[in-house]
């Protein structure tokens, strides 16, 4: 059975497992937090207690699989993300308030090794729509890529997941800003 629950409603042991041991680990969903170059701006110590705070105060969602603490999804108002804010491709063909606390984002999924392959991103991607509603969000949006058939896809690129993830979960596309990236969006 899969639940999905707010971060600030579960320990943060809960949260910390899912990314414990794994390479998502070293970033601790900081990459569109910490301005300039994450590794060398940060420390791993800085970015483990930055996100147990921004956890504590509902910086995602945790998927439980038979009450095992299983996956995590970034999403809390886009304004919240200094660094995405200010780089270019997500913004490239658009005109509009970065600063805009009624639009929310959603920047980084990780599932806990032993739950990967039974469509949890799917349904943590489901849950941020509702979520981000729920919050007085005005839309929600994501920033995926594709990879061509056969292309190697670091875990670094794919943290932000896959078109298809977004597309089943109902957003449409807005902007494709490069060849394998795409802003995606569900308006409320």
């Amino acid at each position: 059975m899969i639940r999905i629950v707010p971060s600030d409603e579960v320990p943060w042991e809960d949260v910390e497992a899912i990314f414990d041991g794994s390479e998502p680990g070293k970033c601790h969903c900081q990459r569109y937090k910490v301005k300039g170059w994450i590794w060398r701006d940060s420390t791993h110590d800085e970015r483990v207690a930055a996100h147990e705070e921004q956890s504590a105060r509902g910086s995602g969602l945790v998927a439980y699989v038979d009450d095992q603490p299983a996956g995590w999804v970034a999403v809390e108002p886009r304004c919240d993300y200094a660094k995405l804010l200010g780089m270019p491709i997500p913004w490239k063909g658009r005109a509009e308030d970065k600063d805009d606390d009624g639009v929310w984002a959603v920047t980084c999924f990780v599932v806990r090794k032993g739950f990967r392959r039974q469509g949890l991103t799917y349904e943590l991607a489901a849950a941020t729509v509702e979520h981000a509603r729920e919050h007085g969000a005005r839309a929600v949006e994501a920033y995926p890529m594709i990879a061509a058939p056969g292309q190697n896809v670091t875990w670094g690129e794919l943290h932000v997941g896959a078109r298809q993830v977004f597309e089943e979960a109902g957003f449409v596309q807005v902007t494709h800003p490069t060849k394998r990236r795409f802003v995606m969006r569900v308006d409320f």
